[in-house]
């Protein structure tokens, strides 16, 4: 947003002195003088940029107060003497007379008295800016929602609660009704433990935001994708050695121990995190696509796994269009969550099959060269 603001500046500084230019010179610093009388047709076109100038300007400051509630002096204001008035000095408690405000749910998930002015004033400087018709602010990067039960986005937690429930209930129908001896079932096993620790990490992250909350969501939704890529790969390559794969498989483990050590220590790096994440998902998802699209005529539920893919990667564009939450409470974010949960079905449906397939296919192999023995 600061590149925003200098670029607005910027405008203003042609808007100003485009009057008294008639161009500028290709390389140099400064505005060659025009003419003493200029024409009409020219006076007239100077003026319409410069108005569209304006109108720029206008909007890239209206960006920069959208998304700079934090920023705000009415929040750094509001929020200095809130914590004058009823914290300690170290911020973490109520003053003595002023500890029955403080709600036991909130203190039991660790709601200082700090936080607790900054929840307050996020919804003063909120209702600052609607009443001078400013778009909803974000405050740390976050729209502002409704707390419940000292949850921070009850949404989000709730949708990542739904997730969870249910790769554990289809990860018990995978080990109902797949063998053990089936080929990928140790793979696809893992898979589901690794989305049920993602999902936990989530549903804590959601309801506190620290640090190390925020470490172990993002590490551990990309372990998520990673693990995809892995079984997308491990599909692929099911009929080689054991030492191919295995050498696969700690490829991934050590890429993720490196990642996850690179945004442990020092500054949480988002832009290589979005990066990882974007260059695994897509090539997870071209290359399922891709295996369908072979697969299509000799394994007729592949469609399931196509279908997952294509709407799972669609639902991706809530997390590009977002917006303020609904009700204070479903923001895209949120609302992505809750799409996740159904095509997580289809998609364990998928996997059943083919590891059953697969399986069939074993065994028919198998009995094909004991025929051959005899």
């Amino acid at each position: 947003m600061c590149s925003r603001a200098r670029f607005g500046l910027r405008l203003a500084s042609v808007c100003i002195s485009v009057e008294g230019c008639r161009f500028f010179a290709k390389g140099s610093s400064c505005c060659l003088p025009a003419s003493s009388s200029p024409t009409r047709p020219a006076m007239i076109r100077y003026r319409v940029v410069a108005l569209v100038l304006i109108v720029l300007l206008i909007y890239f400051f209206r960006l920069i107060f959208a998304s700079g509630g934090d920023r705000s002096q009415f929040y750094q204001n509001c929020l200095k003497f809130c914590t004058l008035d009823n914290c300690t000095q170290s911020g973490v408690s109520y003053k003595k007379e002023l500890q029955w405000k403080h709600d036991p749910i909130n203190k039991l998930l660790l709601w200082t008295c700090y936080d607790e002015c900054g929840y307050d004033c996020m919804w003063r400087t909120t209702a600052a800016f609607h009443n001078r018709n400013w778009t909803t602010p974000q405050f740390y990067g976050k729209w502002p929602f409704v707390r419940f039960l000292g949850m921070q986005e009850p949404a989000s937690v709730l949708f990542s609660v739904a997730n969870f429930a249910t790769h554990y209930k289809m990860l018990q129908r995978f080990k109902r009704e797949v063998r053990t001896d089936s080929p990928m079932y140790g793979t696809w096993r893992a898979f589901s433990y690794i989305c049920l620790n993602a999902w936990i990490w989530s549903a804590f992250f959601h309801t506190r935001d620290f640090p190390v909350t925020e470490l172990l969501d993002y590490t551990f939704a990309y372990s998520m994708v990673l693990a995809s890529f892995h079984c997308m790969v491990m599909r692929m390559i099911h009929r080689s050695s054991i030492v191919v794969r295995g050498a696969f498989s700690c490829l991934c483990v050590l890429f993720f121990v490196n990642h996850f050590s690179y945004l442990s220590v020092g500054r949480f790096d988002y832009s290589y995190n979005m990066k990882a994440n974007i260059v695994t998902g897509m090539s997870g998802a071209l290359g399922w696509i891709l295996w369908c699209f072979l697969q299509r005529k000799k394994r007729r539920y592949v469609w399931k796994c196509f279908t997952f893919i294509v709407l799972a990667t669609s639902s991706l564009l809530l997390e590009i269009n977002d917006f303020p939450p609904i009700l204070w409470t479903f923001d895209a974010h949120s609302i992505w969550h809750l799409v996740t949960a159904p095509l997580t079905i289809l998609f364990y449906s998928f996997i059943i099959e083919d590891c059953k397939t697969l399986r069939k296919e074993l065994v028919g192999v198998e009995d094909e060269e004991s025929r051959k023995l005899l």
